[in-house]
């Protein structure tokens, strides 16, 4: 171990500016008093999220090097997703403003732990070892514990925070146990040194298949994947909308950024143990939560589903373990968080105090009551179902291309047959918003003023998906060549 120096802490500067700032926000919200809630902290925290977003482009496309005696990694994968993260809360944050402040977590609480699980996240995706990976895991979770529960009066908040934080344990235990055996038969935690490894560990010890199974298990929890998505439904439909929409969409980039560390670079060697795994998530995942989906009246309980089978989506990259697959997993997540933020955008802007707009019968005949979030709500919608010419598409398409060119077509004509059933409840929403009659009462609900400026970014979120397809392939070969410094062929 060698004493650290400047570099040591530039390579972890933005993660050091984030939770500085959110200390001086925590503080300063006890002093500076104002009418409107965090008038002064709400600015801050997005000026602190937007430049720490810029901050961690510094470096893109250098060659990767290790900090912190090699506990955290500094490459242009962590550089575009750190970036991606920052940028992500910045407009979970401004979408969710008027809509928190209605219901009274607009305070200065909520905003330090948003900014404190955009560190935790950080800390996963630029984690070259395994205590790293742990501790960002544990301080995303403790954060997303205290934002679910902070609607103290909501019994269904308080059971959401209580199943996550129970079934959240559970899962920390035997991912921390995986490490520990990881430990135990490598002699290291860090993820270069486990990789080493490879080369003394066969593949078919049995404490080596334990110790790697506990670990993916453990995981797969996070990313909400089958057979460990129980708490999916429960925790989104429960939670407060602005807190749903932060648990379903940014940390799914950190969820991808420990996939690839892990599996790509320690677990690589033993690829045969863990590939098996993830095709059997994978498929449940995308089965399940395209068919469960169907039968559900709650739109967050449906993107709950949705988001489970798009994580089967995700999987099917890995599963591949080719470079083209890790390259169509990180295009696909990105994807995934923006078109998330957009389509729980549109639900925020229709929700005011006192409605949730999160049936789905608040949506029928919104076509007539407000036409232009119809038509952003029908191009977020057929991005989720991957229908042309939106980035969804392009998304899955590329997934199942690399598991295509890896030789399993019994897998990609699975996972299109169920995608094509997962269609349906896409457009339902379609048809409830453009062909169904108004229901007696909702006219007068949810046609409702909203912020302007939160049309406008709305409107840019939503048509982007649109508009990002003539250079789709630009964004596959950056994250390709973004992918280089893991020495993937």
């Amino acid at each position: 171990m060698t004493a650290l120096n400047a570099h040591d802490f530039w390579g972890v500067a933005p993660e050091i500016y984030v939770a500085t700032l959110a200390c001086v926000i925590l503080v300063m919200d006890l002093y500076v008093r104002s009418v409107r809630p965090c008038a002064v902290a709400y600015p801050l925290t997005i000026a602190t999220l937007v430049s720490a977003g810029i901050l961690c482009l510094d470096g893109l496309f250098e060659p990767a090097q290790t900090v912190m005696n090699g506990l955290v990694v500094k490459d242009s994968v962590s550089a575009i997703l750190k970036s991606g993260t920052c940028f992500g809360t910045a407009a979970v944050l401004f979408y969710a403003r008027d809509y928190a402040a209605a219901r009274g977590l607009w305070r200065g609480e909520y905003l330090v732990l948003t900014l404190f699980g955009v560190v935790g996240m950080m800390a996963m995706i630029g984690a070259g070892h395994l205590l790293t990976l742990y501790v960002g895991i544990e301080l995303l979770a403790l954060c997303l514990y205290g934002m679910i529960a902070m609607e103290r009066d909501s019994v269904r908040a308080a059971e959401a925070a209580m199943k996550y934080f129970i079934l959240g344990a559970l899962a920390s235990g035997v991912l921390l146990y995986g490490m520990s055996l990881l430990y135990g038969l490598t002699g290291s935690l860090s993820l270069q040194a486990v990789s080493g490894a490879s080369e003394t560990l066969q593949a078919d010890s049995l404490p080596l298949m334990l110790a790697i199974s506990m670990v993916v298990v453990g995981l797969l929890f996070k990313l909400g994947a089958v057979p460990f998505h129980m708490w999916v439904p429960d925790v989104y439909d429960g939670s407060a909308t602005s807190t749903t929409l932060y648990l379903s969409a940014v940390p799914k980039l950190a969820a991808f950024a420990i996939l690839l560390r892990l599996l790509s670079t320690g677990l690589e060697g033993w690829i045969d143990i863990w590939q098996d795994m993830l095709l059997v998530a994978a498929l449940l995942s995308i089965a399940l939560g395209n068919i469960v989906a169907i039968a559900q009246s709650s739109i967050k309980r449906m993107l709950a589903y949705s988001t489970i089978s798009n994580m089967g989506f995700l999987l099917l990259g890995f599963f591949a373990g080719t470079h083209a697959g890790y390259s169509a997993a990180m295009v696909y997540a990105v994807i995934y968080m923006v078109t998330t933020v957009a389509a729980f955008g549109v639900i925020l802007a229709l929700s005011r105090s006192g409605f949730e707009s999160d049936r789905l019968d608040d949506f029928r005949g919104l076509n007539r009551r407000n036409p232009w979030l119809a038509l952003l709500m029908l191009i977020v919608m057929f991005s989720l179902a991957g229908i042309p010419p939106t980035a969804g598409f392009f998304a899955k398409l590329m997934v199942l291309q690399a598991a295509l060119d890896a030789g399993f077509v019994a897998v990609v004509v699975a996972a299109v047959i169920l995608a094509v059933i997962g269609a349906f409840y896409y457009l339902r929403i379609v048809k409830l918003m453009y062909f169904d009659d108004v229901e007696e009462g909702v006219l007068t609900i949810s046609a409702h003023g909203y912020r302007r400026s939160m049309k406008w970014v709305l409107t840019v979120n939503a048509i982007g998906l649109i508009a990002v397809t003539p250079w789709i392939g630009k964004v596959m070969d950056l994250i390709g060549k973004s992918l280089v410094g893991f020495g993937l062929s």
